[in-house]
């Protein structure tokens, strides 16, 4: 049962670095927190004070969470949140939140959402003027984004393929002319068909293999697609969490000589700024640059 409401529930209290803590009282709403992905040492103070203070935490597996709340000597009250609880529960957690309620949603790992369960709770309580609040952390899409080497200025979340093959290399091809780094959360025994279709489909790309992210046996296998994907095939099916992650495609840009023949051909109707724009719309070069180049050959062009 929930404690009163505007009572402090008894024993919000947290443990941190061998000293217990007094948690900080919450506004009422639903408070979704990032859990560590592996490593416990990754929560922040403000999750630990959060987690302490809820009158109960919403937990995809109360079994995982139980780990985590008695590692910091937490004693707030779980209930089951998953997939099939959910549409279950949501009425029920609506209305305790309408009465005030302070609630925490966590994942079994990492930020909550996240190819996670959550978001229609999230949804419907926007939408009935409930607060929600954010409670930042562990992420594996950032860590495994950051630790690959691949461009991280420009990513594309997909989280996970579809199981079959057929399906699986249809959603490849549908996101293979997105202009960042794809990442994706994978099983660890479809890790070897999954590389094998991205190679076939996407060709000799650059990417890695994270695994393990934060624990003690982290590992990040780094190549191109296809030799990933020899590599994981010899070796057999990985263990652990995995997220795979792919660099972005090669864009072709036109020969120098063939971006002043564009300009040139454009400029005979157009203006230097609009005939620069059509080219760079033509050859995917920045427009920037274009323009720059349009303006010297213009300039050329009344000596």
């Amino acid at each position: 049962m929930y404690p009163p409401q505007g009572r402090d529930r008894p024993g919000s209290s947290f443990v941190a670095l061998g000293m217990r803590a007094e948690a900080t009282p919450l506004q009422p709403g639903l408070h979704l927190v990032a859990t560590p992905i592996g490593n416990l040492g990754d929560i922040s103070l403000r999750a630990l004070s959060t987690l302490a203070a809820a009158e109960a935490i919403l937990a995809e597996d109360t079994r995982v969470t139980r780990k985590l709340l008695a590692h910091y000597g937490i004693t707030t009250p779980m209930e089951r949140f998953d997939e099939q609880a959910a549409a279950t529960e949501r009425p029920r957690m609506l209305a305790r939140l309408t009465e005030g309620a302070t609630l925490a949603l966590v994942s079994d790992a990492g930020t909550p959402l996240v190819s996670d369960p959550g978001s229609s709770l999230v949804r419907d309580a926007a939408e009935a003027g409930i607060p929600v609040f954010a409670v930042p952390g562990a992420s594996a899409l950032l860590a495994g984004l950051v630790v690959s080497g691949l461009p991280a200025e420009r990513f594309f979340f997909e989280g996970f393929l579809p199981t079959r093959e057929a399906a699986r290399r249809r959603r490849i091809r549908e996101i293979e002319s997105v202009p960042g780094t794809l990442v994706l959360f994978e099983a660890p025994h479809r890790v070897i068909e999954t590389l094998a279709d991205l190679a076939a489909v996407l060709g000799p790309r650059e990417a890695a293999v994270a695994r393990e992210l934060t624990k003690a046996y982290e590992t990040v296998e780094r190549g191109t697609l296809e030799a990933l994907a020899a590599r994981f095939a010899a070796a057999g099916a990985p263990r652990g969490e995995i997220v795979i992650l792919v660099g972005p495609p090669q864009i072709e840009t036109a020969p120098v000589l063939d971006l002043d023949a564009r300009l040139a051909a454009a400029m005979t109707g157009l203006s230097v700024k609009d005939a620069a724009a059509v080219v760079a719309a033509e050859t995917g070069l920045p427009k920037r640059e274009v323009y720059a180049r349009a303006v010297q050959l213009a300039a050329l062009a009344r000596e």
